[in-house]
């Protein structure tokens, strides 16, 4: 095969960590990957073990750290790690679920350096979003948390979970996160772990897939947010395919200038678990690596899955022959749910290779 060439080669230079700081949680949410509750979960890092591991990542760069849970703000010590990262030169960043937001966290989140915070609101209305949540008040809570960081001068995006339930809901959920001055609106196409196992049937299919990521697309190119779709590599196939004709500012600012490609895990994203499993992201719960017994840079340099994440000649199926494989890659997570191959094609993909005309794997 002529597929082993070095441009096939993925570089991996760290641009971003999700840090699960904890997976103790305040809800009950339905599509939770990590069927997250309260807790105290056995093996959390200690605050002594969370400021190591942020000077082992600022040792390799200055990624973009994700805090994230469970919900993070029910780590104590929360503020003094996210200052320590600030400190060290990592763009701190935190994904929350609003609810415990008070006047007081927020001001203490824009302190600590936090640049930005990302509430995921689910429906245009309560009814949608406490469904999602598990918990009645949940919409109104996220709301009123969401006014605290506008008011303290916190930077926020709204993250959304797209599935058949609220797929009819997206206009008005964007139109919400745009009237309460969201800088972002981020989808997240669901990935069939965890709690979401039980509502696999509610995952969008193919076409659903390819037309709500196209809806995306034609919003993107006039929407004054910054928009991000996650979970759906599949969208910068379609943003390459749509990109002629596009508006200055989608040259300038879109996708592909401030992200490497589709699904980054492996080659320039990585997820830690709350007990130190270094994993591709968080829906693919495969051992990469424990800190425990290895250092962050030593899994991230030598774990013999990122290799293989990082290696296109291998990748299988229909995604291995495909000419976006380079800038879209298919997830990875949803592959091994529906295989147990890692490298398996993308089963939500309607995308048959070679059937256009653009080709991006030729470096």
């Amino acid at each position: 095969m002529a597929r082993a060439r070095s441009s096939l080669t993925l570089p991996h230079d760290l641009r971003m960590v999700a840090w699960e700081i904890t997976r103790s949680c305040n809800l009950d949410c339905v599509h939770c990957r990590a069927a997250a509750k309260y807790g105290p979960y056995d093996g959390e890092f200690t605050t002594e073990q969370c400021l190591s591991l942020l000077n082992d990542i600022a040792s390799m760069g200055s990624p973009v750290v994700i805090l994230t849970g469970g919900e993070p703000y029910l780590r104590d010590d929360i503020f003094h790690v996210a200052a320590r990262g600030d400190r060290l030169g990592l763009r701190m960043v935190l994904a929350t679920n609003g609810t415990l937001v008070t006047d007081k966290i927020a001001r203490k989140t824009r302190e600590a350096g936090i640049k930005r915070v990302s509430i995921s609101i689910d429906g245009a209305e309560a009814k949608e979003h406490d469904r999602f949540r598990g918990v009645p008040g949940a919409f109104e809570a996220a709301i009123s948390g969401i006014e605290e960081f506008r008011r303290a001068g916190v930077e926020f995006q709204i993250n959304t979970t797209i599935t058949e339930q609220n797929r009819g809901e997206l206009d008005r959920i964007m139109d919400l996160a745009k009237r309460l001055g969201a800088a972002g609106h981020h989808i997240f196409l669901l990935v069939p772990t965890g709690r979401a196992r039980d509502m696999a049937h509610q995952a969008i299919g193919p076409e659903e897939y390819e037309e709500t990521l196209l809806w995306y697309n034609e919003r993107e190119k006039t929407c004054s947010m910054q928009m991000k779709a996650t979970c759906a590599p599949q969208y910068y196939r379609i943003y390459q395919q749509n990109r002629q004709g596009g508006s200055q500012k989608r040259e300038q600012g879109g996708p592909l200038n401030t992200m490497t490609r589709g699904c980054m895990g492996g080659s320039s994203f990585c997820f830690i678990s709350h007990r130190g499993q270094v994993q591709p992201c968080g829906f693919l719960e495969i051992d990469c690596g424990q800190l425990s017994s290895q250092s962050f840079p030593e899994i991230w340099e030598e774990s013999p899955l990122f290799h293989d994440l990082r290696n296109l000649a291998i990748y299988e199926g229909k995604c291995g022959r495909c000419e976006f494989l380079r800038i879209c890659g298919g997830c990875r997570a949803r592959a091994y749910e529906a295989t147990g191959s890692y490298l398996a094609e993308e089963p939500l993909c309607p995308w048959e290779p070679g059937s256009g005309k653009d080709s991006t794997n030729d470096g």
